[in-house]
């Protein structure tokens, strides 16, 4: 047996052997988890182009960002295959300096729609925090019958599979939520996919569809116009983004709760001191009164949070997504 003296001198090799650079950047004492980090620009990704609504989010969060972490933020805008090009770049990432704003789609699904996807969602991010969330409005065509969501609901079901409803493309939150939707009440409509939202409003505006899902920016200049009917919002509670609108949740539907979302993820290799300060800096940075209105603006409800809970998100969305993708079948669009 070693003596007592010998087990510590063995102790203490083995801790030194432990303490090189590169176990200090595996266990995060190194640079970018000292409390350096970070030490350069940070590059924060985004894969939609500039104007849409995560890109605005993104430049909501950015200048803040910069100020609170000493070192410039800078957006990139790498648009492409619904964001998971710009959630690719972020996943392979190994500069510690590259993060993303990222959309649900990226963060759940994306490989259940394409097996083909080139990064895994669970394995290949660090959840940060979640930027801000937004419900989806049911839409319906002016020439639906009633005023209340259980006479337009009543409606929609009495359409069977005549109906028709629209979306911006296969796999889209909009497509899920409607099938989500379908499998939670008895409405049949036949699902039709459009090269995006604003082609969606012009069919169901012609109404040669009859139901979608749909952003509240987009929806509710033609429901005030009269254009359009809302049935309801998919979040489990009101929002401040649609006022006085009703949840479908009040209206009976149960099981079928929605919201897109965005938030901040970085490369699984992002040291968890690094990932702790990004943290509390975008905590800060949407608690401030004139961040949350800019994501207002842009159609987005702050929403400050931990890292756990976004990877608590994260699960729960794919667990509900993903058990409509299989039971439907439902491929991303080639």
């Amino acid at each position: 047996m070693l003596s007592k003296r010998r087990l510590l001198q063995s102790c203490a090799a083995s801790m030194a052997a432990f303490c090189t650079p590169g176990w200090a950047q595996k266990t995060g004492q190194g640079a970018a988890g000292s409390g350096v980090w970070p030490t350069k620009p940070v590059h924060l990704l985004v894969g939609f182009p500039a104007g849409a609504s995560p890109d605005l989010a993104a430049r909501a969060i950015a200048q803040p960002l910069s100020q609170l972490l000493g070192q410039p933020v800078i957006v990139e805008n790498k648009p492409g295959a619904s964001g998971n090009v710009a959630a690719d770049q972020v996943a392979k990432a190994r500069d510690d300096h590259t993060i993303g704003a990222l959309i649900n789609g990226n963060l759940t699904i994306a490989r259940l729609l394409n097996a083909a996807t080139p990064f895994d969602p669970e394995k290949d991010f660090a959840p940060v925090g979640m930027i801000g969330t937004a419900p989806l409005v049911l839409a319906a065509s002016a020439q639906a019958a009633g005023d209340t969501p259980a006479q337009l609901l009543l409606w929609a079901r009495n359409l069977g599979s005549d109906g028709k409803y629209g979306t911006p493309g296969n796999g889209t939150v909009g497509h899920l939520g409607m099938e989500l939707l379908k499998m939670r009440t008895s409405i049949r409509a036949e699902h039709v996919p459009f090269n995006g939202n604003p082609k969606v409003i012009e069919a169901m505006l012609a109404n040669q569809i009859q139901l979608a899902l749909l952003p509240p920016g987009l929806a509710m200049p033609h429901v005030r116009s009269g254009k359009l009917k809302a049935i309801g919002i998919t979040s489990p509670e009101r929002s401040p983004l649609v006022e006085d609108m009703p949840t479908l949740r009040e209206a009976d539907v149960r099981g079928a709760d929605l919201e897109i979302w965005t938030a901040l993820a970085a490369p699984a290799t992002l040291p968890e001191a690094a990932v702790a300060k990004l943290n509390a800096a975008l905590d800060q940075v949407l608690r401030a009164p004139e961040v949350s209105a800019s994501l207002r603006k842009a159609g987005w409800q702050a929403r400050a949070g931990t890292p756990d809970a976004l990877a608590k998100r994260m699960r729960s969305d794919t667990t509900t997504l993903g058990g409509v993708i299989l039971m439907r079948g439902i491929k991303e669009a080639a």
